[in-house]
C-alpha cells in the first residue's frame, strides 16, 4: 500500500487550483496575463487574495501527501522532520536495514506531486512551474532548508525586482543546500544521509530551471517584467 503514496501525490498535485479560482470568478486564467495557472499570474490577474489562496493551496498539495508518506514510511524509533502524531499507529515500521526504501517513497511522492502540478492531466498535461508545490513537498522533507530557500528567494527577488530570478536562484541553491544539510548534521560521515533526497533536489532544481526557460530568454533580452510593472508577461510560480 505504501506505493500508493506517489499516486496520491500526483493526484493532489494535478489539481489546478489557479484555474479553479479563476473559474469561480468566470475567468479562464489561461487566457489572461502569461496564461500560466500559477501564483504569479493568478495574483496579477485575479488580485492579491486569490493569489495568496493559490499559493497556499499549491503549497499544501505538495506538503500534505509528502508529510503523510514521511510519517508512515519512517524507521521505527526515529524522529522525522514534520511529525504527524495522529498517524503513529499507521506507521509501516521500516527496519534500519530498510532505510533506503523509507527515504525513496517520500521522495517519489514529492516528485509525483510536482509532476502532477507541472503536467496536470485535467488540463491537457500542462500546468505551472511547480515552485509553490515544490516548496510544500520540501517543507515536509527538510523544513529548515525551505526556510533558508525562502530567505534566498526573498532577498534575490527584492534586490533584483524579478520574481523569476528569485525562483531561479532557489532552484540553483537547492541541491547545494541539501548536501550541506546532510554534512552539517553528520549524516554523510555516518552514511545515513538521504541520497534520494539529494537526487530529487537536483532533478527538481533542473525542472524548475527548464520551466523558467522563457523567463531566462526574456531576462537576457531585457524584456522580463519587474515587480510593480503594469505589464503582465512574467510568471514564476
Amino acid at each position: 500500500m505504501i506505493w500508493l503514496f506517489p499516486l496520491l501525490g500526483f493526484f493532489l498535485g494535478s489539481v489546478p487550483f489557479g484555474l479553479l479560482l479563476g473559474k469561480l470568478k468566470g475567468i479562464d486564467i489561461r487566457e489572461h496575463g502569461s496564461g500560466n495557472i500559477g501564483t504569479t499570474n493568478v495574483f496579477r490577474t485575479l488580485g492579491k487574495w486569490n493569489g495568496i489562496s493559490c499559493l497556499l493551496l499549491d503549497f499544501l498539495k505538495g506538503f500534505i501527501p509528502v508529510a503523510i508518506a514521511v510519517n508512515l514510511c519512517r524507521i521505527d524509533d526515529e524522529s522525522v522532520a514534520v511529525s504527524l502524531a495522529f498517524l503513529d499507529s499507521w506507521n509501516a515500521g521500516f527496519a534500519v536495514d530498510q532505510r533506503l526504501a523509507s527515504q525513496v517513497i517520500p521522495v517519489l511522492t514529492a516528485f509525483a506531486s510536482i509532476m502532477g502540478h507541472n503536467y496536470s492531466p485535467w488540463i491537457g498535461f500542462k500546468g505551472g512551474k511547480g515552485i509553490a508545490t515544490s516548496g510544500g513537498a520540501l517543507a515536509a522533507l527538510m523544513p529548515m532548508g525551505v526556510v533558508v530557500l525562502m530567505i534566498i528567494f526573498l532577498v534575490v527577488t527584492v534586490t533584483t525586482k524579478y520574481v523569476s530570478v528569485g525562483s531561479i536562484a532557489g532552484a540553483i541553491v537547492l541541491p547545494i543546500l541539501t548536501l550541506w544539510g546532510s554534512w552539517f548534521h553528520g549524516k554523510i560521515d555516518d552514511g545515513t544521509w538521504n541520497k534520494p533526497l539529494f537526487i530529487f533536489a537536483v532533478i527538481a532544481g533542473a525542472m524548475a530551471l527548464y520551466k523558467h526557460r522563457a523567463n531566462i530568454v526574456r531576462l537576457r533580452a531585457g524584456t522580463e517584467n519587474r515587480i510593480g510593472s503594469k505589464k503582465k508577461k512574467e510568471v514564476s510560480v
